[in-house]
């Protein structure tokens, strides 16, 4: 299996994570996994950490206009969270579809209990109708939230997400410069206790989801 673990230390001497301007070129070229460790297991995609990440308190906007408490409506759920936006022309699609393949390749029981969050870094654009509009195109279960730009900016902090106010690139278009990394929660205590890059492939996931909703380390 592909896996690294990391000392919450570590991990957390280098927050903010990578960057990456989607559908831009901002010079990084990497994986926000590969600036934590230069360790010769660097390449895996999971990194396990020893001290989870504390569940966000986010209430935000989901894609029928109603609040979703994140915290409340995913505990003691195993949980996937990703902070991206649906103007991206790469990273942002590339990670959702990822995730909604691997899962198609779960038991109906498993699919059901899995809970996958996308939030967008980009609310002014990212309205709950757009939301909802995109992610039905790549998995209709998949939970789209918007809302104020400072409460999501935060509450991706807490997970050593980093997310710029979007802005306008060199050609005009509107980016969005945000971390790639998709945090997993366990079932069992709610800790956001697993990380992936933005390297991490449908074959990554579809080995570790069992697990992540067993609570285990993949």
């Amino acid at each position: 299996m592909r896996k690294k673990t990391l000392a919450a230390a570590a991990l957390l001497a280098v927050v903010p994570l990578t960057l990456t301007a989607c559908g831009g070129d901002d010079g990084t070229g990497g994986s926000p996994v590969s600036v934590v460790s230069e360790e010769s297991g660097g390449q895996k995609a999971a990194t396990v950490l020893d001290k989870p990440f504390e569940k966000p308190d986010l209430v935000l906007t989901d894609t029928q206009g109603k609040p979703y408490d994140f915290r409340e409506q995913t505990a003691g759920q195993p949980t996937l969270i990703y902070f991206g936006y649906t103007h991206c022309p790469d990273v942002c699609p590339l990670t959702m579809n990822n995730l909604a393949v691997a899962k198609k390749q779960l038991p109906k029981e498993q699919q059901d209990q899995l809970r996958i969050v996308f939030v967008t870094t980009d609310p002014e654009r990212d309205t709950p109708a757009e939301l909802g509009k995109w992610l039905k195109g790549i998995d209709s279960q998949v939970v789209g939230l918007t809302g104020d730009f400072a409460t999501i900016q935060a509450g991706a902090r807490t997970l050593g997400i980093s997310i710029d106010p979007p802005r306008k690139d060199d050609n005009g278009k509107t980016v969005s410069d945000h971390g790639t990394q998709v945090i997993a929660f366990s079932p069992k205590t709610d800790g956001g206790y697993v990380l992936y890059g933005e390297d991490a492939t449908v074959e990554d996931y579809t080995q570790d989801l069992p697990r992540i909703i067993k609570g285990e380390n993949p």
